[in-house]
């Protein structure tokens, strides 16, 4: 069973939602959910802010934030998971913004990527948690695998096993209670 199967099966057995926030992932995180049969039962939607403008106008990301440190930042990931958890009235939020490549971004080299689940309060991301990777390969593979970490990232945290992150270098997880 791959990734996106496994945490929609995780997600109908608790009777929870789901919402995305892509950035640098273009909308393959949604794509990578709705190719599972049934995906419906829990995915309500995603959007895909690539611009930085969007992620405050939309999501709710502060400008501030925006401003001082750019689209690629950990605490940007965990804004983003908030405000479309809040956005699109779902239970769980989750979301991607990078560096994909070819040039670096905002002061970050490419392969920068910060993946952000926020969850309902009591659950293991109630507070959010957001993975720091720094993925080698190019554009399509930092993507892919951007995708596979923030659906590894959701399973953790919905008490999923985690079999390990082979591509990922230097991967650091930090988040709240």
């Amino acid at each position: 069973m791959n990734e996106a199967a496994r945490v929609l099966e995780l997600l109908a057995e608790r009777g929870h939602t789901l919402a995305a926030a892509e950035s640098l992932t273009g909308g393959l995180v949604a794509a990578e959910l709705t190719g599972v049969p049934g995906a419906s039962k829990s995915f309500r939607g995603s959007v895909t802010a690539y611009a930085t403008a969007l992620k405050e106008q939309l999501l709710g990301v502060d400008g501030t934030l925006l401003a001082e440190r750019g689209a690629v930042d950990p605490e940007v990931a965990l804004q983003m998971a908030a405000g479309v958890r809040a956005r699109l009235g779902a239970d769980w939020g989750i979301a991607t913004t990078g560096v994909a490549g070819p040039e670096p971004q905002d002061g970050q080299p490419v392969g920068t990527v910060y993946v952000a689940v926020a969850g309902p309060a009591g659950e293991g991301a109630g507070a959010g948690k957001v993975a720091s990777l720094r993925l080698n390969g190019d554009r399509a593979e930092i993507r892919t695998e951007t995708v596979r970490s923030v659906l590894e990232l959701l399973r953790e945290s919905l008490g999923g096993e985690r079999p390990g992150n082979a591509r990922a270098q230097d991967t650091e997880q930090n988040g709240g209670d």
